[in-house]
């Protein structure tokens, strides 16, 4: 049986928060109702070059929306990761870590109903080394990106990055990585992660239609107008149109030791779902999110499945424009006029959450350098649009008032064959 959507309302909602919980209960309570007899078992033992180099390449493996758009993988887990060694890593812990990813990958077919991941590491993890990363890598440390936000910047040494549409199967990769189970879908499991690093912070998640609003039990969602019954995100619509996407390609590096890889940059936000429904009504929202002409028009329908692979902004005008002749801009609208090629320079893979109890947001994207999300941050903040006219710092300016950003960290995505403990430049 499948934990996706067609499952019903209390198990989405009881998977979801087994995830949350974590640990070898939640797991054994997961596989009370569900089994791994629907998930397709991975092929590397006998065709190892079936899986792409690009660690973030997920695109093909995602299923696909009635437009073509790739639809978001349901079930999320974010592992913080400290190394326990002292200095640059031994051989004998990169060879571990090595053996504890391919398994996974033997375990379960790299798909959106298996299991999909990325392995990164931070800034703080390559200072380990006496020599620095080459020029083609931008892996600044993380900084506050706005006046008036103040965020926890994260510095663990990795962070791995797992996502299925079953949510017990990331509860048995992460018993498996953390020592408490040998074996993985019919799989032998002989080392983990965490013979070689600590978890310091899990973060879980989720996405898809149905999935917020059977998650709202949660601080910061107003019990008086629910989360749409069809929402794929707590705040109401949908995301990652394909042409509101930068392509895999896009992302990648393309020179150095690295290329192949990409960067990753990941933060929480918390939302303010009570003033974002309580004190907007749903034209207000579609305009906020997208922009004016979106809300003046009606174009959107529901959760916007009806805006085909580019959310119809080619309909917006300019933000500037907007900001001086209608007193507010949407979000997507400032995204649109920082483009190249007519796509954006970051792929998004952000998901909702209730960690700490708090609706929130785990916005995770790659881009090829770290300066192309500063630039898209940038751009969202909306500082040049102000000027004279009615847009505050957050006010009437897209979705500023509504988010709150707790944390941040940058890291960088080596290739697959680069993923276990990477020096600086590459070596083997």
């Amino acid at each position: 049986m499948s934990d996706g959507p067609s499952r019903g309302i209390d198990r989405r909602a009881f998977m979801k928060s087994a995830l949350a919980i974590g640990g070898a209960s939640a797991l054994s309570a997961c596989l009370d109702r569900t089994s791994d007899e629907d998930v397709p078992r991975g092929t590397t033992e006998t065709d190892p070059s079936s899986l792409p180099e690009r660690q973030h390449a997920w695109n093909d493996a995602l299923a696909r929306d009635d437009a073509g758009n790739p639809e978001p993988v349901q079930h999320r887990l974010l592992l913080l990761l400290d190394y326990d060694g002292d200095g640059a890593p031994s051989d004998a812990d990169r060879r571990t870590v090595a053996d504890a990813l391919d398994a996974l990958e033997r375990a379960y077919a790299w798909r959106h109903d298996g299991l999909l991941s990325t392995m990164a590491y931070s800034p703080a993890y390559f200072d380990r080394f006496e020599t620095d990363l080459p020029e083609s890598v931008d892996l600044p440390a993380p900084t506050a990106l706005a006046s008036f936000e103040d965020p926890a910047l994260d510095t663990p040494d990795a962070i791995l990055h797992l996502a299925s549409d079953h949510a017990h199967v990331l509860l048995a990769v992460e018993q498996a990585l953390t020592g408490e189970t040998d074996a993985l879908n019919g799989v032998s499991v002989d080392a983990t992660l965490t013979d070689v690093f600590s978890v310091a912070q899990r973060r879980t998640g989720f996405k898809g239609d149905g999935h917020p609003a059977d998650n709202q039990d949660a601080r910061g969602v107003p019990t008086s107008k629910p989360v749409p019954d069809d929402a794929p995100l707590y705040m109401g619509f949908k995301s990652g149109y394909t042409e509101t996407q930068a392509s895999e390609d896009r992302v990648t590096i393309e020179s150095g030791p690295f290329a192949g890889g990409t960067t990753q940059h990941a933060s929480h936000m918390r939302l303010n779902l009570e003033q974002w429904y309580e004190q907007d009504d749903r034209e207000a929202r579609v305009g906020k999110m997208f922009c004016p002409y979106h809300a003046e028009h009606d174009v959107v329908e529901g959760a916007g499945d009806n805006l085909g692979t580019d959310a119809a902004m080619s309909k917006a005008k300019p933000a500037a424009e907007a900001a001086e002749t209608d007193g507010f801009v949407g979000h997507s609208q400032k995204m649109f006029g920082l483009r190249e090629d007519g796509r954006p320079l970051i792929l998004r893979r952000d998901f909702d959450s209730t960690d700490g109890g708090h609706a929130g947001l785990h916005f995770v994207c790659y881009q090829r350098a770290i300066s192309e999300f500063v630039a898209t941050r940038e751009a969202m903040n909306g500082d040049d649009l102000a000027g004279d006219s009615p847009l505050g710092r957050r006010d009437n300016n897209g979705i500023l008032q509504y988010i709150d950003v707790a944390n941040r960290g940058n890291y960088l995505v080596p290739p697959r064959s680069l993923r276990a403990l990477p020096t600086p430049r590459g070596d083997a």
